[in-house]
Parts: structure tokens; sequence; C-alpha cells
């Protein structure tokens, strides 16, 4: 039976500050493919993309001769030792970007084939049922979570303790702990990429959500201190398979559910932190065939960014390009009434 495939779209709206204490213009960052070849690019209203590499040796400038990084993980790590720095420099010396006769490196997004904007990372880190409305609206179909069969709008149970060593609950901390899951690296693809229906599976669906991308090694960070382990934000769409696994041994299977081949769209771009002035106040938006299934705010999260960074490197170091998708906010097509799944053809043109 052949695999089915889809194209769908998902668009996180991040309030990028109109300038910094350097007058700044905001940019975006992304990975791209021209002719066969992949470069890092600087992304201007979303819409022109700068060839950094090239960019740089065509720039004269005294950083000139820096060599600019070969992938977005290579260029988080050195964005504070010299690549931001030059970034600026190419955009205070780069002219009129809409200009006819611009310079052979600048190029429209939609003549580039976008990547992964992290094409590997290490760690990829999911936050399950992170909006109170979420929970609500899954509890019906929720599957192997023996007392929670009834929403409790992230409430945590009776008899809910600390996870020792991994998390302590603060006192009167009425809600539960944070829950964390691996999706696997090997399941990701570009943003508008089509996603692969496995064979035999119907009951497909999506989950738009805020991902945190890392920007340094991160063990046992203080909640106090995680926004300095932060690089930027980009987008995840959870994709989710409802179906099941034909048993109920050991309750849920977070590998069938959420590790399929394709069921990890990423980006397209990454917004760095400094463009982004209260990332608990973004928009999330999910639309499938032109019509809006999800909207929501990250000011609804249960866990706010900096304690899932503290969660989740209490568990594990992180890397920089790791990263933690941050739960979805309520739109779920399994929730609905009759419920919505993912069809072949879906997406397609758009």
């Amino acid at each position: 039976m052949k695999n089915l495939s889809i194209t769908v779209f998902a668009f996180l709206v991040l309030a990028v500050s109109s300038a910094t204490a350097q007058e700044v213009s905001p940019f975006k960052l992304g990975l791209f493919e021209q002719g066969g070849r992949v470069f890092v690019g600087v992304v201007i209203d979303e819409s022109v993309v700068i060839d950094l590499s090239v960019a740089s040796a065509a720039v004269g400038t005294p950083a000139a001769s820096e060599p600019m990084p070969r992938d977005m993980k290579e260029l988080i790590e050195r964005y504070d030792s010299g690549v931001r720095q030059r970034i600026l420099e190419i955009l205070r010396n780069t002219g009129d970007l809409s200009s006819g006769d611009r310079p052979d490196w600048i190029y429209d997004v939609n003549t580039l084939k976008i990547l992964p904007p992290i094409m590997y990372p290490m760690t990829m880190l999911n936050v399950a049922v992170n909006y109170a409305e979420h929970d609500v609206e899954m509890a019906a179909v929720r599957q192997g979570a023996p007392g929670q069969t009834m929403p409790t709008g992230g409430n945590a149970l009776p008899g809910t303790e600390s996870a020792s060593g991994i998390w302590e609950r603060r006192p009167n901390d009425p809600r539960w702990n944070p829950y964390m899951f691996m999706k696997a690296t090997a399941s990701i693809i570009a943003h508008g990429e089509p996603i692969r229906i496995p064979p035999g599976r119907s009951r497909i669906e999506w989950e738009c959500e805020l991902a945190v991308v890392i920007g340094q090694t991160a063990s046992r960070v203080p909640v106090e201190r995680a926004e300095e382990y932060i690089f930027g934000y980009t987008l995840q769409n959870d994709i989710s398979d409802r179906g099941g696994r034909g048993d109920t041994r050991y309750g849920s299977d977070w590998l069938v559910t959420k590790s399929q081949d394709t069921f990890a769209p990423i980006g397209p771009f990454i917004t760095p932190k400094e463009f982004v002035p209260d990332v608990h106040q973004l928009r999330v938006t999910y639309a499938l065939n032109d019509e809006i299934l999800q909207e929501g705010s990250t000011a609804q999260m249960i866990h706010g960014v900096p304690e899932l960074v503290t969660y989740g490197s209490n568990l594990l170091t992180l890397r920089p390009g790791d990263l933690i998708a941050t739960g979805t906010p309520p739109g779920s097509g399994s929730a609905r009434t009759p419920p919505i799944f993912l069809q072949d053809g879906d997406g397609r043109g758009g």
C-alpha cells in the first residue's frame, strides 16, 4: 500500500521588536538549497534571503576574513563570538534589498528550497499537554493514562509529588509536573514538505507548537538562568498518529504516536531571541486547506519556557541546536465532533 502525502502549513506569529539598543532591524535565520548547494541564510521580512557566506566574502569590512558557519548548529555556537556582528555589518552595508540590480547573493525566498533550519538536533524534546484547554479537549480520546480519563485543566491529581532530582514542586503549586517525551530527530522534515501518511494508518493529526532552540550546553539549569541558554524560537508541527498499537501494553506508545517518518515538520526559520520581546505573548495558528483549525497564545501554557528548559536540562544535557517543542493549544482534529484527520492531498497547492 502506498504512502499517501499531504502538505500542511502552520504559523507562529513572533512579535519581533522593531529595534534593539543598536537599532538593529529584525531578521530570521534559515537553511536553504540553491542549485545543489546548501547555505545558511539571513531572512528579511519573510521574503528576501541573504547568502551569509557569500555576502561575507563580498562585503569588504575588517571582519570579511571571518569564516562563516556552514550550518545552523555552527552559527548558534559562534553567534555571540563574531557571527552576529558580521551579520549586522552585512546588513548595514547592503543596499536596497528590493532593487533589481541587487547582488547575486540576495534571493527571493520563493526561488529557494527551504530546508529544516536545524537538520539533525542531537535531542528533540516535546511537552505533552502543556495547555489546559488542550487537556480538556483530549480527555475523551486520551489512551493509556489511568486516572486521567477526565479533564484536569492542568491541575495535578491528588497525591502528586515532586519528581525527585528532576522537578521539585513548590508549595501550593496546583499544576501537574511537566511531562516530556523524545521525538525522533529522524522524523524531521522542512516546512511545506509533504507529510507521508503511513500505510494502514488513518487517524493522523496535527499539533502546532512553539519550539525553543537551545543556544549553549545546558545541564541542570535553574529557572532564573534559563533564558541565557536559549538561542531563539521556531515552529514544530507535532504530527500525531491516534490509531493506537492494537493493545494496551505499557500504556501509551509514544514511538508509534509521535515519531514516524515525516512527523516533525520544523521551521521554516529561526527567530533569534533578541527579537522576541515576550515569548509568552505569541499567537500560534494552524491552518489546513485555508481553514484555521488552531489558534491560541503561548500565554496559555501551563509551564512556561524557562521552566521547560530547566526540566529538560535536568533530564538530559542539552546542546546548541537542540529543540524543545512546548505543547499545542486547543484545536486538535481527534478532539472534534466529528473528528478531523489529515487526508491524502490536503494542503496541496497551498
